[in-house]
């Protein structure tokens, strides 16, 4: 992945900032957590975010190894899995485990863990101590039961560069944790029967199929201005990132042509975005280590798939300009067969688009003024459709709008560089009796400035929200609501070895997540890189 926007966007970095402030003071050590020193040392808290870990059965269980490599380079890690004879078939929780190491100096890296050709896991690492770290991820895999019910070849890629600057090599070591039902614990319901990767633009689905997701794991990463694709500019507008249409971008995906789902992708912030390292150094930003995919409701298209014939489903990104890299978007398919049916048939309905919008308006900056890029941006798709099953006639409605506004303000040599952003996805499934409702909001509210003395600050927050409903028959049987909030303030040296940075930086990440009777809350402060508060309210 790309070196921190140090290196590219702020040519202030060659001249003489005018911008002067100072850097607030550390906050008071918490009542669990110790003192902060002065400023960052050669070692800091292992990383840690605040997001609950998986919730388990507590029944018996089996582990198996999935992947242990030592990635210093682009070998991919190639194995194979045979699932634990001990444990049966029949899991209430299959549950992935990440565990990592690595020291010295090392760019964050992108990676993906793959069984059968279907990734079940995309993530990122964190940028090392001189004095090493550790990590770890942890996931529900339970939805891959049926890739994991039988042997699969593994693979496991996490690129690194290694050489006498960047040190550090990714020790890293995965397993599956089978957790059995036993008595009033139950197999896990409502899996998908099938669990297909999308390899190259065909897909072919049983002929009985009911039911139809798809998964994207997007990612805008990789090196180049697509991993900052939340603050490119048209081509008229003099910023080191430029797209003809500006900012937004949308992912989408297409069956025989025609468009099948919208989706607004998470503006994922990586361990070295921002130009600041120390922002996550502790915290990592939302999503950063356990990159989750979108997922699109296309079982109004299982009347049209379920023709025994191959047809074309592609994933595109719009607003990426013509022939640039730096998006990666792999696909699994998700479908749940009609057991009492050897043939299901049906028919696409309704197909109903509304003309996307996207408009950004540059302003330029005056002696007196900052350059300014507004940009807003909505879309909105209904598809509907039926199908013929042993259980009766069955259709779905899909209704999912995308929306995009920001305000991206930057001076001379991009010092200071701030932006305001909020992107919305909301979408309605409708099928039978039930009608599920998700409300998404991410946010992103930053600005990095370099002032005297080549002090570079950040200061940043994000935010991951989420409110889903379901009704069924008029009632409400459940509702959750997700927010996910990091805030960072960071200030170090540019320009200077490692250890004449003088960093200080104050970060905090609240998760809250709740309804249907549960709830979990919790917040992490660390302070140069020391824990200072770990928090739970439920």
């Amino acid at each position: 992945m790309r070196p921190p926007r140090t290196t590219r966007a702020i040519g202030a970095l060659l001249l003489t900032a005018a911008a002067l402030f100072t850097t607030q003071p550390a906050a008071a050590a918490g009542p669990n957590g110790p003192t902060p020193p002065a400023e960052f040392t050669t070692d800091w808290h292992d990383p840690v975010t605040a997001a609950p870990p998986v919730d388990t059965p507590g029944t018996p269980r089996c582990e198996v190894v999935l992947a242990a490599a030592r990635f210093r380079d682009f070998t991919p890690y190639r194995g194979s899995y045979a699932p634990p004879k001990e444990c049966g078939t029949g899991w209430n929780k299959v549950v992935l485990r990440l565990e990592g190491t690595v020291k010295g100096r090392q760019y964050d890296r992108l990676g993906h863990v793959a069984v059968g050709g279907v990734e079940i896991l995309r993530t990122s690492t964190p940028q090392p101590s001189p004095d090493g770290i550790t990590w770890s991820v942890e996931k529900d895999v339970t939805r891959y039961r049926d890739v994991l019910a039988r042997p699969q070849p593994v693979e496991m890629l996490i690129g690194n560069v290694v050489n006498e600057t960047y040190t550090g090599v990714l020790d890293v070591r995965v397993t599956l944790t089978f957790h059995t039902a036993r008595g009033r614990v139950k197999p896990a319901a409502g899996t998908p029967d099938r669990v297909l990767p999308l390899t190259g633009a065909t897909l072919t689905t049983p002929r009985n199929t009911e039911r139809l997701l798809a998964e994207v794991y997007a990612t805008g990463s990789g090196g180049g201005c697509e991993e900052y694709w939340y603050l490119s500019v048209p081509d008229a507008a003099p910023y080191s990132c430029r797209a003809s249409g500006g900012p937004h971008r949308e992912v989408r995906v297409s069956v025989d042509g025609r468009l099948a789902g919208i989706a607004a992708p998470f503006p994922t912030v990586w361990t070295g975005g921002w130009s600041n390292p120390f922002l996550w150094y502790v915290t990592p930003g939302p999503r950063a280590f356990d990159v989750r995919p979108v997922v699109y409701d296309l079982t109004p298209f299982a009347g049209i798939l379920n023709d025994g014939r191959p047809h074309r489903v592609e994933v595109t990104v719009a607003g990426v300009p013509a022939g640039q890299a730096g998006w990666s978007v792999p696909v699994n398919v998700l479908l749940w067969q009609d057991e009492g049916s050897r043939v299901v048939t049906g028919g696409l309905d309704r197909h109903e688009e509304t003309a996307p919008r996207d408009s950004s308006v540059y302003t330029p900056g005056s002696a007196d003024a900052l350059h300014r890029l507004d940009t807003g941006a909505e879309h909105r798709l209904t598809v509907a459709g039926h199908l013929n099953t042993s259980h009766g006639r069955v259709a779905t409605t899909v209704t999912r709008t995308v929306g995009h506004t920001s305000v991206h303000r930057w001076g001379e040599g991009e010092n200071p560089d701030a932006l305001t952003a909020r992107w919305t996805d909301r979408e309605t499934v409708t099928g039978g009796r039930t009608t599920t409702r998700t409300d998404r909001a991410y946010t992103m509210d930053g600005e990095t400035t370099i002032g005297a003395g080549d002090r570079l600050r950040t200061v940043l927050t994000l935010g991951d929200r989420a409110d889903t409903t379901v009704l069924r028959d008029g009632r409400r049987p459940s509702r959750t609501h997700l927010d996910d909030t990091y805030t960072g303030d960071a200030t170090y040296t540019t320009g200077v070895p490692r250890e004449e940075r003088h960093a200080v930086g104050t970060t905090t990440e609240r998760y809250r997540l709740y309804g249907s009777g549960s709830c979990y809350d919790r917040t992490l402060t660390a302070v140069q890189g020391t824990v200072i508060r770990d928090l739970r309210r439920c």
